[in-house]
């Protein structure tokens, strides 16, 4: 609707200050040309609008002008009262500062939106912890938080999975992503974008010098490149298993980030096969907790791991008499 555009149009120059009418056309999924129609209802409507030409023109406020309109919907409304529950907010000592704005929002809410919103904060809840992930340390991202606002350089250090020795590094931060309950710094070292854990970041300081970020670059655009060369990473071993029906749930909840496929139904109906794409033929033991509901099939030298770890479970558990 044309009125919701006017609307987004004027809360996205309040925010942003100058705008290209071409990003402006670009956001709302219209015309060059509508913009600037919209613009000219803007400013007949006595809102002071105008546009700046040339090559870092664009259109603006003039200064000091606000709006106290929200023009919220009764969607827009309750999806901001759906919410992570406790941990990005408690991290960053933002909880009381968040509970304040959403008091602040449902004050200024319109009168027939208030109920939505809040049944809706009571009946949703999103809870950003995988199941069965093991209790997660408590990570202090302050400094991190401190240091990706304040545009100058961090010295970590940082212990690497799989070391006990941390390692100094000096990293250029872009910011802070939190995913699945877990944080990671995302920062260039060197030039090349990189993932830090908080959790495992031993000591975090600021440095002297000022940031050096690439132009152009947006911690968005890092991440998205980031996350696709973990998620595609190809696993040096493929393991090809078959599962039992009653516990394919289960399997593919704990190792989706493995699966290369969609496990396929045998003849049978009762099995299923799949295949696991893994850093070695070693992380097949972690299958044994699965009993006799999964094989692996091949390589055999992954057979060969399980054979010998279950050999060494019956060796422990076959003795005589008690310890």
């Amino acid at each position: 609707m044309k009125s919701d555009r006017l609307l987004s149009i004027l809360l996205l120059l309040q925010t942003r200050g100058l705008v290209p009418a071409t990003e402006l056309a670009e956001r709302l999924e219209v015309s060059v040309r509508t913009i600037y129609r919209d613009i000219e209802a803007l400013s007949a409507s006595g809102v002071p609008v105008y546009a700046e030409r040339g090559r870092h023109g664009g259109i603006a406020l003039l200064p000091g002008f606000r709006t106290d309109v929200t023009g919220l919907t009764a969607d827009e409304a309750r999806a901001l009262f759906v919410l992570a529950a406790e941990g990005a907010h408690a991290a960053l000592g933002l909880d009381e500062a968040l509970g304040s704005a959403l008091r602040k929002v449902m004050a200024a809410l319109p009168a027939p939106h208030r109920p939505a919103a809040e049944l809706t904060s009571r009946r949703i809840l999103v809870d950003p912890v995988r199941w069965m992930s093991g209790p997660q340390p408590a990570v202090d991202v302050a400094e991190l938080h401190e240091a990706v606002f304040a545009d100058r350089r961090l010295r970590l250090d940082y212990r690497h999975s799989g070391t006990s020795t941390p390692r100094t590094y000096t990293v250029d931060p872009y910011g802070l992503v939190v995913k699945a309950g877990v944080w990671y710094l995302v920062a260039d070292r060197d030039g090349v974008p990189r993932l830090f854990r908080a959790d495992r970041v031993r000591r975090a300081g600021l440095a002297d010098e000022p940031v050096v970020r690439r132009p152009g670059v947006e911690l968005a655009d890092l991440w998205d490149e980031l996350r696709r060369q973990v998620e595609e990473r190809p696993g040096r071993v493929r393991l090809r298993v078959r599962v039992h029906r009653s516990r394919l749930d289960l399997f593919v909840r704990l190792h989706a980030g493995a699966l290369t496929g969609e496990p396929c139904a045998e003849e049978s109906g009762e099995w299923l096969r799949a295949e696991l794409a893994v850093d070695s033929v070693e992380w097949a033991r972690s299958l044994l907790s699965f009993g006799p509901n999964v094989e692996v099939l091949s390589p055999p030298e992954a057979r060969d791991v399980l054979a010998r770890h279950a050999a060494a479970v019956v060796a422990l558990y076959g003795q005589s008499g008690t310890p």
